[in-house]
């Protein structure tokens, strides 16, 4: 019976596959037929390999980050700060002063 159990316990570490359908564009999918026969490999390798890069190049990806174009001390104080809406607004397109 020991053996009955460990058996068991081998065939659930099996990987398992798991079919689905995808809708893929005819196109695509002749490019992709080509392919699989001209290196000789079954169609479902060949998405399977596509699918494997096209996720570990979009886990390599690191965010983008912007470029630090900021100017002045980091520290000062913020001369716009006090300002009103109606004063910032001036103030960017040059109305006179009306404070």
């Amino acid at each position: 019976m020991d053996s009955d159990i460990g058996s068991f316990a081998k065939l659930q570490l099996l990987p398992i596959q798991v079919k689905t359908t995808l809708d893929i564009k005819d196109d695509l999918l002749i490019r992709a037929k080509k392919l699989a026969k001209r290196t000789g490999r079954p169609l479902r390798a060949v998405v399977e390999e596509s699918l494997r890069r096209t996720l570990a190049q979009a886990e390599d990806q690191t965010a983008y980050a912007l470029t630090n174009v900021s100017f002045g001390d980091a520290g000062a104080d913020d001369p716009l700060e006090s300002l009103t809406w109606q004063d910032l607004r001036n103030e960017i397109y040059g109305e006179p002063d009306s404070r």
